[in-house]
């Protein structure tokens, strides 16, 4: 284990460190999963869909214009007519203007307006969620080096004792019982050793599969930025900001135009109407009289039409009763975010306070373990202790630079995941507008809120996140590490 991430996970914690070339941060992770990570970009995608539903609704409130067009062969024609056109085309040009829908246009349009918000606060939750899964691949891998080369440095270790064990069993210092102490506790720590290096290949795929490219080096993460002082202060600021508790109150205010929406329905509705209509019989209209009549015509018409709906079979109030049933189902949703907010800030803020005190109660367990084991193979030397002793002391002192580990990881991992719950886990916050990438969801919202042309499309879609097909199969190897670099200054 190279003393980078010894020092920096064991016993420096989360502090920045200078970083060597061909490194990875846990920024240009977060950068990497930010620009090409597919489940967010579908996120984005599937935004710019629902920005689509307020121009969708804009429409059923402008004028339409059509027009149509034929051309027909009378290709018999009635014995006695004598006046029969053989052939004929004809054109026509409609205009509608609704004035009065009872307000399901304007109430449509406000439910479509409030869903663009509802979707952009479930953009920002995913794209903290992502971000969270980020943070915990990336201490996922770090800790699994970690563990990977304690358990190597313990092989090693118990490699030299079960050698001078056996050395001293061929003088008739110690007995068969201790080699064979030695013998079985270096095959356990071989087995953990094999654990260790597949829990390893395990997080450095999941780290690939989130961020899209393998990890390289990675750097001790910088400190949390701006915990909370208190839980009450967290749930005071997540009630307020956190993206999913905000979609739920967006959803729950669209259901109540919903309501008016389905309720137009009984509504008088109210149109201008206009069209003209062009026939010409290409000169076969009369074609056997002696004065042939005019081949074409003209016409045009201009009005209100006004439709009163009188009975329906109830489907106006069905439909109302349907859209109540929903509004109430989803202010039931609302309420059901809130609780689940509340249990995840004060879950991931015990955690992370749990976690914290576990580091500062490992990290002297470590320098107990490591002042007990250096005493115990002291006394070895005199004969007050047993190989057992020693065997028991190294496990004592491996165990405890793992709880470590895992209790670094842990307080990282649930004080992001508090930030996350509070709304504070985005790109925004974690300073990436540095990098020029923010994706604003409102910028798409502007470019096609005002749209009115038809022909008014975008280029077709490719994809935007990376495969890793290509990337090679994740290995448990690590940087090799001299004495010098275990966890405990020195070797065990």
């Amino acid at each position: 284990m190279t003393p980078r991430i010894l020092v920096g996970v064991l016993l420096g914690g989360a502090a920045l460190l200078a970083v060597p070339a061909q490194a990875d941060t846990l920024r240009d992770a977060l950068v990497e999963a930010y620009k090409t990570n597919p489940t967010l970009q579908a996120a984005r995608a599937q935004q710019r869909a629902t920005d689509e539903t307020v121009p969708i609704q804009k429409a059923s409130g402008r004028p339409n214009v059509s027009a149509t067009g034929q051309y027909v062969e009378y290709v018999k024609q009635s014995s006695t007519s004598f006046t029969a056109p053989e052939r004929a085309v004809a054109g026509q040009v409609d205009l509608g203007v609704p004035v009065y829908s009872g307000g399901a246009v304007k109430n449509a349009i406000r439910a479509a307006e409030v869903r663009v918000g509802a979707g952009q606060a479930d953009l920002r939750g995913t794209e903290s969620a992502i971000f969270s899964q980020v943070v915990a691949a990336y201490m996922d891998v770090i800790r699994a080096e970690a563990i990977v080369g304690l358990s190597a440095n313990q092989v090693g270790v118990l490699e030299v004792n079960l050698q001078a064990t056996s050395d001293r069993f061929e003088i008739g210092d110690l007995t068969r019982t201790d080699v064979a102490q030695s013998e079985a506790r270096l095959a356990v720590a071989r087995s953990d050793l094999r654990s260790a290096q597949a829990n390893l290949v395990g997080a450095r795929e999941r780290y690939i599969a989130l961020v899209g490219k393998a990890p390289d080096n990675l750097q001790p993460p910088p400190p949390l930025p701006d915990m909370p002082a208190t839980v009450d202060e967290a749930l005071a600021v997540a009630l307020d900001n956190n993206p999913d508790l905000i979609a739920a109150r967006e959803r729950a205010r669209a259901a109540g135009y919903d309501i008016d929406v389905a309720g137009a329905g009984r509504s008088p509705k109210l149109s201008v109407f206009a069209n003209s209509a062009y026939s010409n019989y290409l000169g076969t209209l009369g074609s056997g009289t002696v004065v042939a009549p005019p081949q074409d015509s003209t016409t045009a018409q201009a009005g209100l039409r006004l439709s009163i709906p009188l009975f329906q079979g109830g489907l106006p109030a069905a439909q109302q009763r349907q859209a109540q049933a929903r509004a109430a189902a989803l202010l039931e949703q609302e309420i059901g975010a809130e609780r689940d907010v509340i249990v995840q800030v004060r879950s991931a803020w015990s955690s992370w306070k749990a976690a914290n005190a576990i580091v500062v109660s490992s990290q002297q367990a470590v320098e107990a373990a490591q002042l007990s084991l250096e005493g115990v193979r002291a006394e070895n030397t005199v004969g007050n202790r047993t190989i057992l002793d020693i065997l028991n002391a190294e496990q004592e002192l491996l165990s405890a630079q793992v709880t470590l580990v895992t209790a670094r990881r842990d307080a990282y991992v649930a004080g992001f995941t508090l930030l996350a719950a509070m709304g504070r886990a985005e790109a925004r916050d974690l300073g990436l507008e540095d990098e020029g990438l923010l994706y604003d969801p409102q910028v798409n919202y502007d470019r096609v809120d005002g749209k009115w042309n038809d022909w008014s499309r975008d280029p077709d879609p490719v994809a935007q996140s990376t495969r890793t097909i290509d990337i090679p199969a994740a290995d448990a190897e690590i940087p090799a590490a001299s004495p010098s670099d275990s966890p405990t200054g020195g070797s065990n």
